[in-house]
């Protein structure tokens, strides 16, 4: 067909909140064959052509198509030749391939050498070898025969005692837990989520830790108890209190369970138990399913942090575990690992980065490993080899120290204990993926700082550790741990930037966090760009004020979401845009616009400026340079310009209250402190104060946890501000000094700092020399009248 002839393509512009086009001339090539997105015509049953060539002109002995396609998105099945490529994408008939619109827009991409290759096996090669003999997760029938003997011989191989002694027999005298009875009138209260959630975890402990026993050890009580564990579970109510319409977090564990215990008690199962856990199961999967798929419709809105992270918790499991017995598994399937390969993770970036911080790190990850860690095992896919995996333990790691608690950005369900434990086994499987000894170094030192914190609700709702140990130790090797390297990490894509010194060592320990990020406030991001977090010598000094009680609750959208709970500034009272909607979330953005080691000191600037535009139109820059110096203190100068005279409060938090002078301000703690001063303001002196609390908090949330205390240091009203501000952590036991004089004539402010071993730095501040403070707008306006 003469190709003028067919209808026009629909090609709507990308918008903030959806998936783009990619790749093109601007996106940075960083793996072999590169993944190729685009956003998909309205009709949901379409399918698609894509053309890749070395002409713009896509001659047909030099053109490659693939389809018909039935997302928008594809990751090729073989590498890619150096050099530059363009590629197209067109609407096709789902049977030929052959296009039914015009081609889309031409775009280009450069591949260059040397480049990962992390091709993905087309459809029809993708599960052709994989067994549909049982069990299939984690274990395949060969290999279980070989371990059992293993374990008959020596039973604390693997750990497989300790699993089987502390998470398996306990479960044989449990009493079968009933199906959940949901919120009182259907209204969610937090102490019954996690009271629920817990419970659904541990249904999943039960079946699938005696199914496994009993298989290993070929104990028929123990599989007895297994089968009875399973069945009632099968019969609770797929559309009741435990689906994910009505909390998703429950549907999920028992959605697994029911996986987990189909997959290793088939053939214990008469052909109507069979029917009766498929025909659950199923329905459960296909909820979540048509979740992702069509309503989150991640391939199209890929920010959701929850059906996303249901891609690898449920999806992937279960479709394994029902291949072969519902054709839907199969095109699940091929979904989830489609979107892992090619979207995943729209929260991450190329340096391996993950804009929800390092908590929300912690439970994507955790389910991504149990996907590929499962998707290894039974068809030989691994994940591992793309970029992103092999470098985003670096994220953690210098974001989220082993001895720190709130000195770091995002949602945090610790509460502020030490980091959750899982952290640390996370690290360990990049450890074993990659061989990098600093991540099993933090795997050691989590396990080391904090024992006894297995059965804290952030641990024990999602995980069982002894299991965790056993499937790794069998899949994975132990690796040799090193401490880490000091030095800065700036993660691009999410506009993070870490500063770790002495990470070993916490008598000289000092972690910085700074972010302005693209991401603004959506998901569990906060209102927190061009804001920082600082801890030093294994105790935390500027802190995120706050608790993470709950998703939506009072602390959490009055308090913690918001700007006034950071280490940053409000502007005449507002902060940043941290409420509800996605769409003015993701415009609350900031940017890092350099992160440099300049030798003796680190240099960070960010702009948060659209961030404090969202609610105060008026402002035309909001700039912080940070001046990390020696490997000692910081100099921080804030560059604020306004179109009218704006006041600006700079924040400061703590978990005690400051000793405050006229412009300085020390904190002390319980083994590390730090003193700071106001060094200049082109605007005219603050006024500092302090309160203790978190205003418009529901009480009742936060009884019985501790405040912290915020600093404010109020300038007055003025268009152009120019603030320098000194800041130096020390130990109690070593109090330090830094000290520092200005020159301000002529067109800068200069600031010269000298410390104990006489070591000078030089910062310097250029003048607007028209600061506008109100009383000189106010005089100007009264002239024109």
């Amino acid at each position: 067909m003469n190709e003028n002839r067919l209808p026009e393509l629909d090609e709507p512009p990308a918008g903030r909140l959806t998936i783009r086009y990619t790749p093109d001339s601007d996106t940075e090539i960083v793996e072999n064959p590169p993944r190729f997105t685009w956003l998909p015509v309205i009709e949901d049953e379409a399918h698609y052509v894509l053309r890749i060539s070395r002409s713009a002109d896509f001659p047909k002995n030099d053109t490659t198509t693939y389809g018909p396609l039935p997302l928008n998105f594809h990751t090729p099945d073989a590498p890619l030749e150096t050099g530059t490529w363009y590629w197209s994408y067109a609407v096709a008939d789902p049977r030929s391939g052959k296009p039914v619109s015009r081609w889309s827009k031409v775009r280009s991409f450069v591949v260059t050498p040397d480049l990962p290759q992390t091709p993905l096996p087309s459809r029809k090669d993708r599960f052709a070898k994989a067994t549909l003999a049982r069990p299939r997760l984690w274990m395949t029938p060969e290999r279980l025969e070989g371990f059992r003997k293993e374990i008959r011989e020596d039973p604390d191989r693997y750990t497989w005692s300790t699993f089987y002694e502390k998470s398996v027999r306990p479960w044989m005298d449990r009493e079968i837990m009933a199906e959940p009875a949901g919120y009182p009138g259907h209204k969610r209260i937090a102490s019954i989520w996690r009271k629920t959630y817990i419970e659904c975890q541990e249904l999943l402990y039960a079946i699938r830790h005696l199914a496994i026993g009993g298989t290993v050890t070929e104990d028929e009580a123990m599989l007895e108890r297994a089968r009875e564990w399973l069945l009632a579970a099968a019969s609770w109510d797929p559309n009741g209190t435990t689906s994910r319409a009505y909390t998703d977090e429950w549907a999920f564990r028992v959605n697994l369970a029911l996986a987990w215990g189909y997959d290793w008690l088939h053939d214990r199962l008469t052909e109507d138990e069979r029917k009766h856990v498929r025909d659950a199961l199923l329905a459960r999967t296909r909820q979540t399913a048509d979740h992702v798929m069509r309503n989150a419709s991640i391939h199209i809105f890929p920010y959701d942090s929850h059906a996303v992270r249901a891609v690898s918790a449920v999806i992937i499991p279960a479709s394994i575990a029902l291949l072969g017995d519902a054709p839907e598994a199969e095109e699940w399937l091929h979904y989830a690992v489609e979107f892992l390969f090619t979207v995943y993770s729209p929260w991450g970036d190329n340096d391996g980065g993950w804009a929800e911080g390092p908590h929300y790190w912690m439970t994507g990850m955790a389910y991504l490993i149990d996907a590929a860690n499962l998707l290894r095992s039974y068809a030989r896919i691994d994940i591992y080899r793309r970029p992103f995996f092999q470098k985003t333990g670096d994220f953690p790691l210098y974001t989220k120290a082993p001895d720190t608690r709130r000195a770091t950005f995002g949602d945090d369900s610790t509460m502020g204990d030490l980091p959750a434990i899982k952290i640390g086994y996370n690290l360990r499987q990049f450890a074993g993926v990659t061989g990098k000894g600093a991540y099993q170094w933090y795997y050691d030192e989590i396990r080391r700082t904090n024992p006894g914190t297995e059965m804290e609700f952030y641990n024990w709702g999602w995980w069982d550790f002894n299991f965790d140990e056993l499937t790794y130790r069998t899949d994975y090797p132990v690796i040799q741990a090193t401490e880490p390297e000091d030095g800065m990490r700036w993660f691009r894509g999410i506009g993070w930037v870490a500063i770790q010194k002495a990470m070993a060592d916490p008598d000289r320990h000092i972690q910085f966090v700074f972010k302005s990020s693209p991401y603004g406030s959506i998901s569990h991001s906060h209102g927190d760009q061009n804001a920082f977090c600082l801890a030093a010598f294994g105790e935390d000094l500027a802190i995120q004020s706050g608790h993470y009680v709950a998703f939506n609750s009072t602390m959490h959208q009055n308090w913690r979401r918001q700007t006034r709970s950071k280490n940053a500034i409000l502007i005449d009272g507002k902060g940043q845009y941290a409420g509800k909607d996605k769409a003015l979330a993701m415009q609350a953005t900031g940017r890092i616009v350099t992160a440099e080691d300049r030798g003796d000191h680190i240099f960070i600037r960010g702009d948060a400026t659209q961030a404090y535009r969202t609610l105060t139109p008026e402002v035309t820059r909001v700039e912080r340079d940070i001046y990390f110096v020696h490997g000692e203190y910081f100099v921080i100068v804030d560059s604020v310009d306004a179109e009218r005279p704006v006041a600006i409060d700079w924040l400061l938090h703590a978990n005690a209250p400051f000793q405050l002078g006229e412009s300085t301000f020390r904190y002390s703690g319980t083994r590390a402190g730090f003193y700071g001063k106001v060094l200049w303001s082109e605007a005219g002196p603050p006024e500092l104060s302090q309160f203790t609390g978190f205003p418009d908090v529901d009480p009742s949330e936060i009884e019985g946890l501790p405040e912290s205390t915020c600093l404010t240091a109020r300038f007055p009203k003025a268009i152009h501000h120019r603030i320098a501000t000194l800041i130096v952590p020390y130990r109690l036991s070593a109090p330090r000094r830094v000290f520092c004089f200005l020159d301000d004539q002529g067109y800068d402010c200069d600031l010269y700092f000298t410390d104990a071993e006489e070591r000078s730095f030089k910062v310097v501040v250029p003048k607007t020399f028209d600061p506008g403070t109100a009383e000189r707008s106010e005089r100007k306006e009264g002239q024109k009248k």
